[in-house]
């Protein structure tokens, strides 16, 4: 006890530890990134490889498969679900919930499996991609929409230089773009020319593969210097490529006189329209741990700086969406609490206890809060939403300890004990007993961490930041707060009138408080049913009939954010789907008020979805950004149900809305799995349950992820004719192909 005494009169070592617990504690919250949030690897691998030209029967059985097959042999995969669409092959892993370490060894084993794979891909395959999905790169942080009035290389040149500044940007994971097609050299040949010059398609290409390259041939010495040798063989002027000499069976000619060279772009996969006018659409994936309010903030200047040139560069750049505003609204509930449970600590210690411990007591909550940023910043986490939620739950509880602590100080002192010994003999009765009840405090919200799965990774910062938060709580009333009341002093044997005025009004309060504890101990039978009554009420508001309280393990916020799917007959162009797209869009801004959306941009080509992206001609999006909720604007759900009936009965398409929310990633709130080995029994099976549910009330959104392929015209080869003609069947395949879609040499 004598060491502790000493302890506790060492008031210059009390408060300079004071301070730099809240200096360092602010530097670290100032410095914490902020994101929506918690950082979490949900152990998910996208593997997503394009074929293009290819049915998705192709695609399936000559990329889908193959993948699948050289993956088989991976440990601690849960499932695998993979899915084959036109010129698309998408593959989701899912490991099993492995330690850091395990699970970058597994993601290293799985690339090497892709790897040896290659090979046994066809050759126009594209490289596949494998992508990491965790909370970061779930949802984009930004959307920028890069507009021009004319749909021109402007506007692509822009695009490309601006995805790539943005690429550097610190922070900045990928940036993943919409209808950006690149420039390419178009050489269109005429087959009755080709046939005039005895030349296949075949040699033609070939041809200008061998002439069109650039070929590093080494190093030479020459007039006693040592020269690298380079042979210049590409030009991006269609005059120069339409020179290069073809030779056939009947001499030689050069390329302009048997086709056309000119500047072109490559076929349009997607297209995007803002306000009318064509445009490019960059989405920002943010790093792990990065700050997305000032990863967005930097790109709204960016954007400023950008759109004060268009008068010269033509391009205008527009934030389509950043979900940086549910972060900056948490974080202000967070300060704005913060900041009330101090007023109300002050407010109600100085009417029972007087100013100066009320002060003392209200001095402990930004200690607390400043010592909990400091350990989280120190084990590598941000701030986000997840942590705002502890803080907030915390609030409460932080001074009930150093309350019941000071108020046993006070009343010794108030009896004539010194501050040493009233602050000793406080500790020596409470100290248990404070302790005991902030440990069972803990005990309550520790079983939180050991949920399993994605949904316990981001429930266990809660009882993280619970815990570290009440034990600092002990630290600071069992020695700051008596440090500092011994440190102050004072006689409180001759109160003034204020003083005696609160002793009278706790001696009143006392006095009815026991009045009314006697009555309730005479009668016990009957406060305990009068409990029981009030436990039966509280529980009867959960029950599944009254449902007065609704059940939500994990309550989370809509984004500002909602889609309108659009999807087309499987014969539909890329053009039509855009003017169908258009044509909803229409329908969409008919329902929205002024000030409900920031933007609205629709594209046709690909279609974004909780699970996966869909690609293809015949998928349409159109996304809404809204404004930041205020007092009076109208929730998505509003503007959702208010649009529904007039923007799904635009005939021709089928259309359906998608409504994100931030936290754990979710299915709908009702997935049926049909499975069967005939894929037409299936999907009428699945048409079948799907007017059964249209049926039943409260359901909405209804749909599939089942889609017909595209008409085919498929040929087949007369094997004897192409035997006696003494042709090879590789040079046929690839004139077909060269005739059809092309190749790019």
């Amino acid at each position: 006890m004598f060491m502790f005494s000493r302890f506790l009169q060492n008031h210059v070592l009390a408060n300079l530890l004071f301070v730099l617990v809240l200096i360092v504690g602010l530097i670290s919250y100032k410095d914490l990134p902020r994101q929506q949030d918690p950082t979490i690897n949900f152990n998910w691998i996208t593997i997503i490889t394009l074929f293009p030209g290819a049915s998705a029967s192709d695609v399936e059985k000559r990329v889908t498969d193959v993948l699948e097959d050289a993956i088989n042999g991976v440990p601690d995969m849960r499932f695998v679900s993979s899915s084959s669409r036109e010129n698309v092959s998408s593959i989701l892993v899912r490991f099993e919930d492995l330690p850091v370490r395990v699970f970058d060894k597994r993601l290293a084993e799985l690339r090497r499996e892709l790897q040896n794979a290659e090979n046994l891909l066809p050759e126009d395959v594209e490289d596949t991609q494998i992508l990491e999905v965790t909370s970061g790169n779930a949802i984009p942080s930004a959307m920028i929409a890069v507009t021009s009035v004319a749909d021109d290389e402007n506007l692509r040149q822009s695009a490309r230089q601006i995805r790539r500044f943005l690429e550097q940007m610190s922070g900045v994971d990928r940036v993943d773009v919409i209808a950006l097609d690149d420039p390419e050299l178009l050489v269109q040949f005429d087959p009755d020319l080709l046939e005039d010059y005895k030349l296949t398609p075949g040699q033609v290409a070939d041809a200008i593969r061998l002439w069109f390259q650039d070929i590093a041939a080494g190093t030479i010495d020459a007039g006693g210097q040592n020269w690298l040798v380079r042979m210049v063989g590409k030009s991006s002027d269609p005059k120069v490529v339409g020179q290069l000499p073809i030779t056939g069976l009947a001499g030689e000619v050069q390329l302009s006189h048997i086709a056309s060279v000119q500047r072109a772009r490559e076929k349009a996969s997607q297209e995007v329209r803002m306000d009318g006018e064509p445009a490019v659409l960059l989405i920002v994936l943010k790093q792990d741990d990065t700050n997305v309010i000032q990863l967005v903030e930097k790109i709204r200047q960016y954007t400023e700086e950008q759109n004060a040139l268009a008068h010269k560069t033509g391009i205008n750049l527009k934030i389509v969406d950043d979900n940086t505003e549910q972060t900056l609204k948490a974080i202000n509930i967070m300060q704005s609490n913060a900041l009330i449970g101090l007023l109300l600590v002050l407010i109600v210690s100085w009417l029972f206890l007087g100013f100066r411990i009320a002060f003392l007591t209200a001095i402990g909550i930004p200690f607390i809060l400043a010592g909990t940023f400091w350990i989280l910043s120190a084990i590598g986490q941000t701030l986000n939403v997840t942590v705002l939620i502890g803080v907030v739950i915390v609030l409460g509880m932080l001074v009930d300890d150093a309350v019941v602590v000071v108020e046993g100080i006070y009343y010794r002192m108030q009896r004539g004990v010194d501050a040493l010994q009233a602050s000793l003999a406080s500790l020596k009765e409470v100290a248990q007993p404070v302790t005991t009840a902030v440990l069972t405090t803990i005990s309550a919200f520790l079983p939180l961490m050991l949920l399993p799965g994605i949904l316990g990774k981001f429930m266990m910062l809660v009882p993280l930041v619970v815990t570290v938060a009440l034990l600092i709580s002990l630290i600071e009333s069992f020695w700051m707060l008596p440090a500092h009341v011994i440190a102050m002093g004072g006689d409180m044997r001759n109160p003034g009138k204020i003083q005696r005025l609160r002793t009278a009004s706790m001696r009143w309060i006392r006095h009815r408080y026991a009045l009314f504890l006697i009555r309730a101990l005479r009668w016990p039978k009957t406060t305990l049913s009068a409990v029981l009554v009030l436990f039966l009420i509280a529980g009867s508001m959960l029950a599944p009939g009254i449902n007065l309280v609704k059940v939500d393990f994990f309550a989370a916020d809509t984004l500002r954010i909602f889609y309108v799917n659009v999807e087309m007959p499987a014969t539909s162009t890329l053009q039509a789907t855009l003017d169908k797209t258009l044509e909803v869009e229409k329908q969409v801004k008919k329902h929205l008020k002024p000030g409900d959306a920031r933007s609205v941009v629709s594209y046709a080509g690909q279609l974004f979805t909780e699970i996966e992206p869909f690609f293809g001609s015949r998928y349409g999006q159109i996304a809404i950004g809204l404004n930041p909720a205020t007092k009076g604007s109208r929730r998505v759900e509003d503007i959702v149900d208010a649009m529904r009936e007039d923007v799904v009965s635009v005939p021709g398409a089928d259309i359906s809305f998608l409504v994100l929310s931030s936290g754990p990633p979710a299915n709908k709130a009702i997935s049926v799995k049909v499975r069967g080995n005939d894929f037409d029994t299936i999907k009428q099976a699945s048409l079948v349950l799907q007017n059964i549910l249209k049926k039943m009330g409260g359901l909405k959104d209804i749909n599939d992820n089942a889609s017909e392929g595209r008409m085919e015209l498929t040929l087949t080869l007369n094997h004897d004719a192409i035997r006696r003609a003494g042709i090879n069947p590789a040079v046929i395949t690839r004139t077909l192909r060269l005739l059809v879609d092309g190749e790019v040499v």
